[in-house]
């Protein structure tokens, strides 16, 4: 242990009043440490709604591989459906129906249905290039959007179209951005008439289709 011996009261005073941080001081450091908390806890929230979102692109990409897979193993047109519930975004893998955008049946099997994460959001509005990020074939008054896969696992813009005569609306695509982080996308798309099926994040610049998420 050390032991310091003052020559003068003064002296001691004068050693002790340097030895600790004025208010100031203390004030600048908890401003730093509040300003650095809060950067944090910025980039951490931006963090977790991001894993949010490939979650959700992962989800509905492998829902349409399935609904691919079902349709040319069953020999039927096939659909991915999905909607907008409750604040929530939701999708389901089902049989076409001919007479319908989705058939009521599939409409109210609640149980049908699976979520993804509460703050991803479809992305509906046009980009800064007047370009819609979201295009695939919607239903308005359900806010109902839908990919068909023929017999053949090409996809269809009508329920009996072939792989030779389909649309070039199907090769549309779904893009997913978060309430919380608005400048993060993920997006799903067709790229190719025989039905190859992309997933695609936000961009800086725009692509030849002027679309960001690619």
């Amino acid at each position: 242990m050390r032991f310091w011996l003052c020559s003068t009261i003064q002296s001691c005073s004068r050693n002790n009043s340097s030895s600790g941080f004025t208010l100031i001081e203390i004030l600048v450091v908890v401003v730093a440490l509040g300003i650095i908390a809060t950067l944090a806890l910025t980039s951490w929230q931006a963090f977790i709604e991001t894993r949010k979102l490939n979650d959700a692109q992962e989800k509905v990409y492998w829902a349409m591989r399935q609904a691919q897979s079902q349709a040319t193993k069953e020999k039927i047109t096939s659909q991915v459906t999905l909607r907008e519930y409750d604040g929530l975004v939701q999708w389901a893998v089902h049989p076409a129906d001919p007479d319908q955008f989705i058939a009521d049946n599939i409409i109210n099997n609640h149980q049908l249905w699976n979520n993804l994460h509460p703050n991803v959001q479809i992305f509906q509005e046009e980009n800064e290039r007047g370009k819609k990020e979201t295009t695939f074939s919607k239903n308005s008054s359900q806010q109902v959007w839908r990919v068909l896969f023929n017999y053949q696992g090409c996809p269809v813009y009508n329920i009996d179209d072939e792989c030779t005569k389909t649309s070039l609306r199907t090769l549309g695509q779904l893009t997913f951005y978060s309430q919380k982080v608005n400048k993060v996308k993920r997006c799903v798309y067709v790229s190719t008439i025989l039905g190859a099926i992309r997933t695609g994040k936000e961009h800086s610049r725009a692509n030849t289709n002027g679309k960001y998420c690619y």
